[in-house]
């Protein structure tokens, strides 16, 4: 026989509730008492219970109605024994109680032989022979009285006495042949097997399985989905930037191809005006074919072989990288400018010729970020990088980069000093990369900074150390080599706690505008979709290709690299010649050096990007914008 599937299904009280009102009406009792095929009864029952508003099927009920009556009988059966203190394992037992009581009370005979066991099995709804048996044991033992009848309508068998008889006789009297064969029949009963009182442990156990293995399928499918998509997005980066690619090859072309032409036709006829440049029809079919007019194949195939692969690249790369047309010229100016501070390596130069960085920063909580800034200082061409920490953070630093010098000096109660020895050696200090907020820390970075700014050394402000400057602004206000790098919500606290009004989000170029106006011409780099720096006067953009990912960690390779570029920018000579302000040409270099680093890392590493992929691009992006 088929597996009963519906006993799965969970019944909530509001709906057991109103199957037994159902169930207990005198037209169903009626139905129900000596009927043995009574799967019409059910049917009318799931009927009435779809009107009430609960979509059960007829099958679903009887065996609901079946699971009451044995938690019913179970109660019950405690109470006898226990003196009414058992029926607490029944949550319905006092609607049952009246129900069944009821039917009981109109014949007790017909209720044990045909009402309880003949209902739990019908046309249509068959259970197999074990739950036949339960059912039939279960409306058996359901009317104590019933067991007083039965020894009443049978009469009492007297014992068989053994005596010698011949083998095919039997010793048993003849008139109760009829009782014997009756107690011989019902004599091997077989053993009832008991099921659960409580499935509900299996189903629950079941439930979680299935949920465990409905989420990991979620997240398998959700994985490849979100790879699909990186593949699609790089296939359209791709194709984007093949098509870029070949329009910075038209152009270019076509702007060394008109001189020649217009030479061409002087010499041949003056009067007559070199013909048109017609440009090349990119097929809709396919963007890597090019049609072109037959009398111009020629000149373009010899353009384009001019011309390297890598060249056009960069082009390309320069073109669409730096920022909207109308800030382009000046972005470029700016540019141009960072190439000419970094220094040129030589066989003549000494150890810490090229920058000597110190970042004050590192505690117990943070001690990745002062790692970031100063490793990110040595990328960059910095000869040595020192990290002024805690002494609980001093030894983890250590254990990240042996190129590091590690000073564990930052909580020791003779901090300012022991710190201010070594600024006569360093060309530029980061304060605040893993600072923590504590008092004492931040009364030290003060003091270091205020005897940085008397030695004329560059400071660049980030992290925490910005929280110290929205706490007392005049730390760094009016320092020409100060340098702010904030993200927004720090910009937003800092702007707030200097003009005492909150900050228009719909115009970030007036705000840093007017917060480096207000804190003395200082320059400030709010970091963003893009880079926005200002000293004061001008509002500087960069837009360089970034990335989506945002890491823990950026922040800090910023700020150790523009102290690197700060110093640099101080030092060149040129840059003071074109009275244009050194942090600011430092902080673009800066701001673009980790932007397209960002890039780089993201199109190796995706979504799995972090500042440690970054910084192993430091190198090849240096070399990629500023020595090429």
């Amino acid at each position: 026989m088929q597996a009963n599937t519906t006993r799965g299904f969970l019944w909530s009280d509001m709906e057991t509730r109103t199957l037994l009102d159902i169930w207990g009406e005198q037209d169903i009792q009626a139905a129900l008492d000596g009927n043995f095929r009574n799967s019409f009864v059910y049917r009318d029952v799931a009927r009435r219970l779809g009107a009430m508003g609960f979509e059960r099927t007829p099958e679903q009920c009887r065996v609901r109605i079946k699971s009451l009556k044995r938690q019913y009988l179970l109660a019950r059966e405690g109470n006898l024994r226990n003196n009414g203190q058992y029926h607490k394992i029944s949550k319905f037992y006092g609607t049952m109680e009246r129900i069944l009581s009821s039917r009981l009370a109109l014949d007790p005979q017909e209720f044990v032989e045909g009402g309880a066991g003949a209902e739990e099995t019908g046309e249509g709804l068959e259970e197999d022979a074990e739950d036949v048996q339960d059912a039939y044991s279960e409306g058996a033992g359901e009317c104590y009285p019933a067991e007083t009848e039965v020894k009443l309508e049978y009469p009492t068998v007297p014992i068989p006495i053994p005596v010698k008889v011949t083998v095919g006789t039997s010793a048993r009297p003849p008139n109760s042949s009829q009782p014997a064969s009756n107690l011989s029949a019902r004599a091997p009963k077989r053993p009832r097997k008991r099921r659960s009182n409580f499935p509900m442990e299996k189903m629950m156990e079941q439930f979680l399985e299935q949920s465990a293995q409905a989420e990991e399928n979620f997240y398998r499918l959700e994985e490849q989905r979100l790879q699909a998509e990186d593949r699609r997005r790089e296939t359209e980066h791709a194709r984007e930037l093949h098509m870029l690619q070949m329009l910075g090859q038209m152009f270019s072309s076509m702007s060394s191809s008109r001189p020649v032409s217009s030479t061409v036709g002087s010499a041949a006829s003056p009067s007559k005006p070199p013909p048109p440049v017609r440009p090349p029809v990119i097929s809709s079919a396919s963007h890597s074919h090019v049609r072109r007019p037959s009398a111009q194949t020629d000149c373009f195939s010899q353009q384009s072989q001019s011309l390297s692969a890598e060249t056009q690249a960069l082009a390309f790369e320069r073109y669409f990288t730096l920022g909207s047309s109308a800030h382009r010229g000046m972005d470029e100016d700016i540019f141009s400018l960072v190439k000419t501070i970094i220094p040129p390596l030589t066989s003549k130069k000494h150890k810490g010729q090229d920058g000597r960085i110190g970042i004050i920063g590192g505690c117990q909580d943070y001690t990745g970020a002062p790692y970031f800034a100063a490793i990110s200082a040595l990328k960059v061409g910095a000869d040595l990088s020192h990290v002024f920490c805690t002494k609980d953070a001093a030894t983890v630093i250590k254990s990240y980069s042996p190129e590091l010098i590690v000073h564990p000096v930052l909580d020791s109660l003779n901090a300012v000093e022991e710190i201010e020895k070594w600024l006569p050696r360093l060309h530029a200090v980061v304060v605040g990369p893993g600072l923590g907020r504590e008092d004492v820390l931040l009364k030290t970075a003060k003091e270091v900074i205020e005897k940085s700014k008397a030695r004329d050394i560059p400071v660049v402000i980030d992290a925490d150390g910005l929280w110290l400057v929205t706490q007392q602004p005049s730390v760094i206000q009016g320092y020409q080599k100060g340098i702010l790098t904030p993200n927004f919500m720090e910009f937003t606290r800092l702007y707030e706690a200097l003009h005492h009004e909150p900050m228009n989000a719909g115009d970030r170029q007036r705000s840093v505008l007017q917060l480096s106006a207000a804190m003395g011409n200082v320059t400030v780099v709010l970091k963003g979709e893009q880079d926005l720096i200002s000293d004061g006067s001008k509002v500087y953009s960069c837009s360089v290709e970034g990335s989506g990912r945002r890491c823990g960690g950026q922040g800090d390779l910023l700020s150790g690299s523009l102290g690197v570029l700060a110093h640099w920018a101080h030092s060149a000579s040129e840059i003071k010649a074109r009275s244009l302000n050194p942090s600011v040409v430092a902080a673009f270099g800066a701001c673009s050096l980790t932007r397209w680093c960002n890039n780089q890392a993201f199109q190796r590493h995706g979504r799995s990007t972090t500042t440690t992929d970054m910084i192993q691009e430091i190198g090849p992006a240096f070399r990629k914008l500023f020595e090429s």
